[in-house]
């Protein structure tokens, strides 16, 4: 019986690390974030970030801090106060057409630029709903680093 149940231990242990190691993208909640080298306020700032709504993905945690990664490929930790469930996206493509609705035959409506952030309102099959300043359409998902679920 001892071994079935350290057996059984042992495997919920892996099952736990297996699934936290999911990575999954957030977004920066203010204007002004600091990446840190290490998950403490004692460990230097690496950078700071100046663009709300940014999207990063989460490589790993440690108590109230996110290991992250940017788009620019920059990683370090950023405290979990500083982090928003809300969607966004950066255009990774040069001069992608926003369209009026989900499809290349419809009328676009702007050019955006490489780089460009996008706050997500919602997303179909291959398609993203996205807002930016007072422009509203669609851009093709895979147009988008970001949260696009």
């Amino acid at each position: 019986m001892p071994k079935i149940a350290s057996s059984f231990f042992i495997f919920f242990f892996f099952l736990q690390n297996i699934l936290l190691a999911e990575e999954y993208f957030l977004t920066l909640r203010n204007d002004k974030v600091n990446l840190r080298q290490g998950p403490s306020f004692e460990h230097p700032i690496k950078l700071f970030y100046k663009k709300k709504y940014l999207p990063v993905l989460v490589q790993d945690e440690f108590e109230n801090f996110r290991r992250i990664k940017d788009h620019e490929n920059n990683t370090g930790w950023i405290h979990v106060s500083q982090l928003s469930k809300k969607k966004a996206g950066i255009i990774i493509i040069q001069k992608q057409l926003l369209f009026r609705k989900p499809s290349i035959f419809s009328k676009p409506s702007a050019i955006l630029q490489k780089g460009r952030l996008c706050k997500i309102k919602k997303c179909k099959k291959d398609w993203c709903k996205v807002q930016i300043n007072n422009y509203v359409g669609w851009v093709k998902k895979d147009s988008l680093w970001g949260r696009v679920n």
